[in-house]
């Protein structure tokens, strides 16, 4: 089980607004805390990879439950 210092929820939201709301989630967080974004967009997968890549968070876990993405990154 991790550790989630915060939840985001972007169901419903297109690209690049969960992308835009997690950026700004991050900013609140200490380094090395864990961010799960949740969304319903299916480009958000490759999008929250192109984050982390861009960004320097890593990108713990993606996964698809449902018709949902779930997201976790850890900033960095």
């Amino acid at each position: 089980m991790m550790d989630i210092q915060k939840e985001l929820d972007t169901r419903g939201l297109n690209c690049p607004l969960p992308i835009l709301k997690a950026k700004k989630a991050l900013g609140e967080l200490s380094s090395g805390q864990l961010l799960k974004i949740v969304a319903t967009d299916p480009g958000s997968v490759r999008d929250f990879q192109a984050f982390a890549r861009q960004t320097g968070h890593d990108l713990v876990e993606q996964q698809t439950v449902g018709s949902e993405f779930v997201h976790v990154l850890r900033k960095r």
